[in-house]
């Protein structure tokens, strides 16, 4: 019988997020959950279903403020530290404020947690923090030189809870997100992902606009192993599986044109026009890399993971879902 967390009382910050608000609807099936959000990049709506659930706390505060986090993180057992500022261009264009939020905020919950003696931080690493490294599938100990300033903020953020775990005794566990997707992911905006972006331009009968010849590859990855990952990392009691990094993935590459090609698929079943959509193909963007793909062997085998849905099921499950909600 598979085991779950129960019980316990959560602290999940950027939990208006779009990774966040899934955790916090999963967790508080059976835990009490505490939500910190500033909502730069999270939403109200993700949480409104959330809001009169008598074990649910939303603190409406940033992580750039100390007190805050202090204030968050009482008699809480366990953080899964999702707050951050995501996006390769935004770092790019504004890295003063992407260190702020993605260094100095995430010191001040490491900080915080150890001293109110919460027992495990999960946080949000990224595969960003692979940069040029060519070699594939992507191993955890092999990384190269960051790519971008939000590359330098997930490989810190790697650092500092190496330190804090040796230093101070805190568990922690990173988990390398390799381009999530699934529902309550915001197609809008200048810094959107690709699928929610690209879904919103199908359904619009918009020409999609693709950077590069569309032959660059990703292992993207549906929601759901994302939060069965961090469920893992809370559950594990194997000493070895602690203080460390995991690459969160399904371990499967699949370029832009073949991901459009599945994406139109799915959608051209609520409208047969959908098809007839063009690409727009354009300049490479700065700061991407060619390829990714996650090797997952280290999480299958220290926590037992084993991801529940490949890319053309999770499209499945998040097109139903976006023309439900984009429409």
């Amino acid at each position: 019988m598979k085991k779950h967390v129960s019980n316990k009382t959560i602290l999940i910050t950027g939990g208006a997020g779009f990774i966040g608000s899934n955790l916090c609807n999963y967790f508080l099936k059976n835990n009490k959950v505490v939500c910190l959000d500033n909502f730069a990049t999270g939403h109200r709506h993700n949480i409104e279903p959330f809001i009169k659930n008598k074990n649910f706390q939303l603190i409406e505060g940033d992580i750039r403020v100390f007190e805050t986090c202090q204030l968050a993180v009482k008699k809480v057992d366990y953080v899964l530290h999702q707050a951050a500022l995501g996006s390769v261009p935004r770092s790019i264009n504004d890295p003063l404020t992407t260190n702020e939020v993605n260094v100095s905020g995430f010191l001040n919950m490491l900080t915080a947690a150890s001293e109110a003696k919460v027992k495990r931080f999960i946080y949000a690493a990224s595969s960003s923090t692979y940069g040029d490294s060519e070699s594939l599938p992507k191993v955890e100990d092999i990384i190269g030189k960051p790519l971008s300033p939000y590359a330098v903020t997930k490989y810190v953020n790697e650092l500092y809870a190496d330190v804090f775990s040796k230093t101070y005794g805190l568990e922690t566990i990173g988990l390398r997100y390799f381009n999530v997707f699934g529902r309550n992911q915001d197609p809008n905006g200048a810094y959107a992902a690709v699928i929610p972006k690209f879904v919103k331009s199908l359904i619009n009968h918009e020409n999609i606009i693709v950077n590069g010849d569309g032959n660059f590859s990703r292992d993207f990855t549906y929601i759901d192993n994302v939060v069965q990952m961090n469920e893992l990392a809370l559950l594990t009691n194997n000493a070895e599986a602690l203080n460390t990094v995991y690459n969160t993935a399904y371990g499967e590459r699949t370029t832009l044109n073949e991901l459009i090609e599945a994406i139109k698929e799915n959608l051209s079943v609520f409208d047969s026009k959908i098809n007839a959509v063009q690409i727009e193909y354009g300049p490479n963007r700065a700061g991407d890399i060619p390829h990714s793909l996650a090797n997952i062997d280290k999480a299958k085998k220290l926590l037992g993971y084993s991801p529940s849905y490949s890319v053309r099921q999770g499209l499945k499950e998040a097109i139903s879902w976006y023309w439900e909600n984009l429409k």
